[in-house]
């Protein structure tokens, strides 16, 4: 079975020369499927034009390089819906791919998160490609091509989930009802099965 979602963190250095990335420098990603899963390498610009011809890519983009901030000290940790879908992709269960997308749209649309590209699976799904403006790090998110009658359902499950009643972190608030609107009208603005 294929994996229908992943995290990939953003490289320090370039995938071939291994010169680290300064503050500003401009980076190129190549995001490829192969034996293990989605594979990603970061290059600078000299490298790139090399790496175009020598492999083909699946997805690719570029980005200006940015060292990401050092995480606050807390001494409770609040549950969010970042820290939410990191531990969903984590546990790979794919009862949770409808949460999983969801807070996709809901970090895309708090601009957390930034859409790459759209790909199709091998079995005719669709596939987004995010990436984290902070951290740089790819996020690959299964479309499931909800129905707008199933949205309230996920939403209510997001909830309890960030609630702490189904394994989430105790205490937490549930997300803002404009986030999880602004779901709910990202999901119902886009036309099932539509690929760019």
């Amino acid at each position: 079975m294929s994996q229908d979602w992943d995290i990939k963190p953003r490289g320090g250095e370039c995938g071939a020369c291994r010169g680290t990335f300064d503050e500003g420098e401009l980076y190129y990603t190549r995001l490829v499927f192969g034996t293990g899963g989605y594979e990603r390498a970061d290059f600078c610009a000299p490298c790139w034009e090399a790496q175009v011809k020598a492999q083909p890519r699946y997805s690719a983009w570029h980005g200006e390089f940015h060292v990401p901030p050092a995480e606050p000290v807390r001494k409770v940790k609040k549950e969010t819906a970042e820290s939410l879908l990191r531990e969903l992709i984590a546990h790979n269960d794919p009862a949770r791919v409808n949460a999983i997308y969801i807070l996709g749209v809901m970090l895309e649309r708090q601009r957390v998160l930034v859409e790459r590209e759209l790909r199709q699976a091998d079995d005719g799904g669709k596939l987004i490609v995010y990436e984290h403006r902070k951290t740089g790090e790819t996020f690959v998110v299964r479309d499931p091509q909800l129905k707008l009658t199933e949205i309230e359902t996920v939403q209510s499950e997001i909830m309890q989930l960030l609630a702490g009643v189904e394994g989430g972190a105790h205490g937490a608030e549930p997300p803002a009802p404009e986030a999880m609107a602004s779901a709910d009208a990202a999901t119902s603005s886009a036309a099932p099965g539509a690929m760019p």
